[in-house]
C-alpha cells in the first residue's frame, strides 16, 4: 500500500496525473472492499491506495457509503456496456445470451472489482443508501430480463418457462464463480460461461435418459412447484 504521510498534495497529484481522481478513488475502493470487505475498510486506507490525502477524498465523497454507492452505480453501467459490446452485431437472441454471459463473467473475474462488490457487498449499505443501489441492480436485472424474453420469443425454448427463475438459476451459478475462480486454472471465464450456458440451454441428461415426453414431464414438474413467494 502506498504511504502518503508527509507528502504534499502536489507530490501526491504528481504520482498519478494520468488518472482522474474519482477513478483512482473508485478503483482503490473496489480493490479494498473486495479484499477486506466494506466494513473493515477505512476511508484513510482508500485515500492512501488512491494516492491522495483523506481530506481530498472527503471533498468528493462525504462518507464511505457514498464511495460504495458510486462504485456500484459505475459497476452497473460498465457491466451493461461490456455486455452490449460483446453482443455487437449478433442477430440471434439466443447467441446474444451466450455472448452476454461470457462478458459478464469475464468482467466479474478479470475486470475491475466494482461488479464483484455490487453483487456481494451491496447489503453493507444502510437502508437509505441501499435504495439507490437497488435501483441500479434492478436496472441491470431488467436489462437481462429483456435479453431472456427476446430469446424466449424466438420459440426455441419451452413455452412454460418461468424466466424469473431461469435468471435466478443462471446468475446464481455464474456469479458464484467469482468466489472460487483462480487465474491460471483449468478453464478461463469464457470457457466456464460457455459450459454453464450449455448446461442451462441444452440440459445435462443424454437423450436416452430423458423422459419420453419431456414437455409433459416438464409441465408436470412446474405445476407441482410451489407458487413464487410461498
Amino acid at each position: 500500500m502506498t504511504k502518503v504521510a508527509g507528502m504534499t498534495p502536489r507530490a501526491l497529484h504528481a504520482q498519478a496525473p494520468e488518472e482522474d481522481a474519482d477513478e483512482r478513488i473508485l478503483k482503490a475502493a473496489g480493490r479494498l472492499f473486495r479484499e477486506k470487505g466494506f466494513a473493515a475498510t477505512t476511508v484513510r486506507e482508500i485515500a492512501s491506495a488512491a494516492n491522495m490525502l483523506p481530506g481530498s477524498l472527503h471533498y468528493r465523497y462525504a462518507s464511505k457509503d457514498d464511495v460504495l454507492l458510486a462504485l456500484m452505480n459505475r459497476a452497473v453501467q460498465r457491466a451493461m456496456t461490456a455486455v452490449r459490446s460483446a453482443i455487437g452485431d449478433e442477430q440471434s437472441p439466443v447467441e446474444q445470451l451466450r455472448l452476454g454471459l461470457r462478458a459478464h463473467l469475464e468482467m466479474l473475474c478479470n475486470g475491475d472489482d466494482s461488479l464483484y462488490v455490487l453483487l456481494f457487498d451491496w447489503r453493507s449499505l444502510p437502508q437509505g443508501a441501499r435504495e439507490g443501489v437497488e435501483r441500479g441492480r434492478a436496472r441491470y436485472e431488467t436489462f437481462w430480463d429483456t435479453l431472456l424474453a427476446q430469446a424466449h420469443a424466438t420459440g426455441s425454448a419451452r413455452p412454460m418457462l418461468d424466466l424469473y427463475l431461469v435468471r435466478q438459476f443462471g446468475f446464481g451459478a455464474i456469479n458464484w464463480v467469482a468466489t472460487w475462480y483462480r487465474k491460471g486454472g483449468a478453464c478461463t471465464p469464457a470457457q466456464i460461461a460457455d459450459a454453464f450456458f450449455s448446461y442451462l440451454a441444452f440440459g445435462l441428461l443424454h437423450e436416452p435418459a430423458r423422459p419420453p415426453d419431456l414437455d409433459t414431464h416438464f409441465a408436470a414438474l412446474m405445476a407441482a412447484s410451489l407458487p413464487r413467494g410461498s
